[in-house]
């Protein structure tokens, strides 16, 4: 069986879970608790020299390191990954903007605001204007996205909509508001809508 080695509050660990039960595959949770360091112990940098979750542990003894590149090994030949050439290169586009323009604000906000200590946050309480304008510049390249378009590629939910979703979805929790981008809310219900959708918090 496959091994996720998973973070439950991270939204990059939730995209694999969310992307692993709507394709019915199995999966174990080997858990890294928040805060707890043990991503970097020996043991997990043998396995990942990066030190972060997800990774995901092959039948095989090999393993994938990053979201991203997790999602298209789990999707590959499936309904996730879009039809053609042209739509699986729009899926690599946004998941490429999601890591570059988006998660390093949005998720970023979301830890620092919502899981940190008070006393952590003090720290970095000048860098939250700058998260905040980066974290709706990225919202607002979705919201004209979206106001066109149901899915970022192709015609069709893929893991281009699950790879925005993870942190997107959970994006109040570092201050912004996405009753701003009506177009992203309505996107945020289609994917909620989707078949074996699961939420971040749940167990697996």
């Amino acid at each position: 069986m496959l091994v996720l080695h998973n973070m439950q509050v991270s939204g990059n660990c939730y995209k694999v879970r969310l992307a692993a039960r709507q394709l019915e595959i199995p999966l174990l949770l080997n858990e890294y608790p928040f805060g707890s360091g043990k991503t970097r112990m020996p043991e997990f940098l043998a396995k990942n020299p990066n030190g972060r979750v997800p990774l995901l542990e092959l039948e095989n003894g090999g393993f994938v390191a990053e979201s991203g590149a997790i999602l298209f090994y789990l999707a590959e030949g499936t309904a996730l990954m879009p039809d053609g050439k042209l739509a699986r290169a729009q899926a690599l586009q946004w998941m490429f903007f999601e890591q570059y323009d988006h998660e390093p604000f949005i998720a970023v906000a979301r830890r620092w605001l919502h899981s940190e200590s008070k006393q952590a946050l003090a720290a970095k309480q000048h860098l939250i204007p700058e998260w905040h304008a980066k974290g709706n510049a990225a919202l607002g390249v979705m919201e004209k996205h979206l106001s066109k378009h149901d899915w970022f590629a192709g015609n069709q939910y893929s893991i281009a909509d699950i790879s925005l979703y993870g942190y997107t979805h959970a994006a109040d929790e570092g201050g912004f508001e996405l009753s701003d981008y009506p177009a992203v809310c309505t996107w945020l219900k289609r994917v909620a809508a989707q078949r074996g959708h699961v939420a971040l918090s749940e167990s697996w």
